[in-house]
């Protein structure tokens, strides 16, 4: 079976196809599909991200397609960033920019409610129309400045209690085993593995 992970993220595909090793389950990305239209996220949830992008893919392929759609949501801040994540700070997306912004907002706000998740949406949409939805979460807390090196985003200010350290600090193969999207992804394999069956 033939599967489309709608991202131009070559690091999200391997994420999925480590996943799968062993699967009759090949996966594409958009970058192997020729004179690919952006699909433009109008969502106000990561959901609605995801099953936008999922099913759009999905219709102008032919293909069981997954798309995902996640961010930052800190509580004192009602949720925000969200669905902006990515350019909170505007466009054009500005890591440094958003962290700068994310930490003024924060200002005088003192670390014990400082609580915030990383969480992502999962949608797998068939060309039928039919759609299965998968959610990964990560909780933690904004610290006062950044820290650590690795990752990327909100990574370096997103303090894991259960680490005693940041995302930042990290080695890759460490964050992909308890990031939000690993765990969302995790969620879709038997999902993906009944699909296969049934298209045997």
């Amino acid at each position: 079976m033939k599967i489309l992970l709608a991202t131009q993220n070559l690091g999200k595909v391997k994420e999925l196809q480590d996943l799968l090793v062993g699967e009759e389950i090949e996966v594409i990305s958009l970058g192997d599909l020729e004179d690919w239209e952006e699909i433009e996220e109008t969502g106000s949830t990561f959901a609605e991200n995801a099953s936008l992008k999922a099913k759009t893919a999905a219709q102008r392929t032919g293909l069981i397609t997954l798309a995902d759609d996640s961010g930052l949501e800190v509580d004192a801040l009602n949720g925000a960033p969200g669905v902006n994540s990515a350019r909170y700070a505007g466009t054009p997306k500005d890591d440094e920019k958003n962290n700068a912004k994310l930490l003024a907002e924060l200002e005088g706000v003192p670390e014990e409610e400082r609580t915030a998740r990383f969480r992502c949406a999962l949608a797998i949409a068939l060309p039928s129309g039919e759609e299965y939805l998968t959610e990964g979460i990560v909780e933690g807390r904004i610290l006062m400045e950044p820290r650590g090196r690795e990752g990327f985003g909100y990574d370096p200010l997103f303090y894991l209690p259960d680490f005693g350290r940041t995302m930042a600090h990290l080695a890759l193969s460490q964050k992909n085993k308890v990031s939000h999207r690993a765990q969302a992804l995790r969620k879709a394999i038997p999902i993906l593995q009944d699909l296969a069956a049934r298209t045997e």
